[in-house]
């Protein structure tokens, strides 16, 4: 007659614990906050992308590494993690905007003195709200800005 359904079940994840996995250590990893180095990694790359571009070396990836700062930069802010982010971040995107339309007019990427101020404040509001909370929580900020730009919101400006 007709066919039958077959009863849904829950398909657990087994952790490979012999394969070197330890889930203590993961729990641990994740529950705090991210480790000086890398922290220092992701500031220099991000401060280097503004001396480049400021002095007219910037690149298409330096770009885009200020974009990422800006958009989880405000993800976190819109999550409550350091609110006081949001203008700066307005500014620095606006900024980014006009550098992305020079840099087609051009072929040089540029921003103003006010844009250089609002993405050197952004940088250091990011840093801070890093530094605020566990890894876990970051990187909870980091899914939500990529489901964010991979939905196409209304917020969201396609370049």
């Amino acid at each position: 007659m007709g066919k039958t359904l077959s009863k849904k079940r829950c398909i657990r994840r087994r952790w490979n614990v012999s394969a070197g996995f330890d889930p203590v250590a993961h729990a641990i990893a994740g529950a705090c906050i991210t480790n000086k180095a890398s922290l220092d990694a992701l500031q220099t790359r991000e401060l280097s992308a503004v001396e480049s571009i400021t002095h007219g070396r910037g690149t298409v990836q330096d770009w885009r590494d200020l974009a990422d700062v800006i958009n989880l930069c405000e993800t976190a802010a819109r999550m409550g993690i350091g609110p006081e982010a949001l203008p700066a971040c307005a500014v620095a995107q606006e900024t980014l905007l006009q550098a992305a339309k020079r840099y087609e007019d051009t072929a040089k990427m540029g921003l103003t003195g006010e844009g250089i101020t609002a993405m050197r404040d952004v940088i250091e509001y990011h840093n801070l709200q890093r530094q605020s909370i566990p890894r876990s929580q970051y990187e909870e900020i980091i899914r939500k800005t990529a489901w964010r730009i991979r939905a196409k919101g209304p917020e969201v400006i396609e370049l």
